[in-house]
């Protein structure tokens, strides 16, 4: 019988009249973060906004962390996982963009931290992690509207 997988998760989503396409291409600019996000003081990517592809993000006064984009989906967002191996842990956050019928777009963000520690640390790191997903959400979606009224 295989082991079941220890999780702790998180959900927020905000609905925006921007469009998903314009979302995801202030996803896409990682350099540009910053300007939304204020978790982010600097964030490179090895390569293209992509499947697989690993970077590294500067938070104010936390240091640094190395990620991988362990899923992109056009204009349906991505999702992008942490390691943590001393801690036995794998942080992900799935970006969801998701039309909706009357225009605009809901955006949803979910946490989960995984692993044969999860059940222990998770409930220490996920908040660190989510507490300003509100703050950020809001963020993004002024700055899509903004854009897209800028045409």
């Amino acid at each position: 019988m295989e082991a079941t997988k220890v999780m702790w998760s998180y959900e927020h989503s905000v609905e925006t009249g921007a469009s998903a396409e314009a979302i995801f291409e202030i996803f896409r600019d990682v350099s540009r973060w910053p300007e939304w996000n204020p978790g982010v003081e600097q964030i490179d990517l090895d390569g293209s906004f992509a499947t697989g592809t690993t970077g590294v993000m500067v938070m104010p006064d936390q240091g640094s962390l190395s990620f991988r984009l362990a899923w992109v989906g056009e204009s349906q967002g991505f999702e992008d996982e942490t390691e943590i191996p001393d801690a036995g842990v794998v942080v992900r956050v799935r970006h969801s963009l998701e039309p909706l019928a009357a225009g605009g777009t809901r955006i949803t963000y979910r946490a989960t931290v995984e692993g044969p520690a999860a059940d222990a640390l998770g409930p220490e790191i996920g908040p660190g992690v989510t507490a300003d997903f509100p703050e950020v959400m809001a963020g993004l979606a002024a700055r899509a509207e903004a854009g897209q009224a800028r045409g």
